[in-house]
């Protein structure tokens, strides 16, 4: 395979490997929501709160995104926006009561597919995917090194 070839089977793989989700169909929330709520939470475990900033920060998107998300997830009763007493321009971002139990379902599942996935493909096999992963990044990450330089 020509290195040309290698560079877009690997572009088609990263983005299946991006499509997939362990939470279609059955899923209360996208895989974007999930990832919002987990962020959350575990801001709300240290006992802190999370502004849309710094959510999108994390999860890489626009704020206008995080505020569509959130909104959304409000309307369901599974976020909530509160004003900061400091700074009325700052809106902290803080789980419903209900959103624990949404959340944890869902983990539930995933947790399921997961299983399932490792007992048919076996333990090893997804070792072995785990490793090479680790080892294209860190190869990647040199590359980029030298090649830059």
């Amino acid at each position: 395979m020509e290195i040309n070839e290698y560079l877009l089977k690997l572009f088609q793989t990263l983005k299946d490997m991006e499509d997939l989700d362990l939470f279609a169909d059955a899923a209360k929330l996208t895989k974007t929501e999930f990832r919002l709520i987990r962020e959350i939470l575990l801001e709300w475990e240290r006992g802190k709160d999370i502004i849309s900033s710094e959510l999108a920060r994390r999860l890489g998107i626009t704020r206008s995104a995080v505020s569509q998300v959130v909104t959304k997830l409000e309307k369901q009763d599974i976020v909530k926006r509160t004003p900061s007493p400091n700074d009325h321009k700052i809106a902290y971002i803080k789980l419903s009561d209900r959103c624990l139990a949404i959340f944890e379902e869902q983990c539930r599942e995933a947790n399921a597919i997961m299983e399932y996935v490792v007992d048919e493909l076996g333990e090893e096999k997804m070792q072995q995917l785990i490793s090479v992963y680790d080892e294209f990044a860190a190869a990647l990450g040199r590359a980029r090194k030298i090649v830059r330089h």
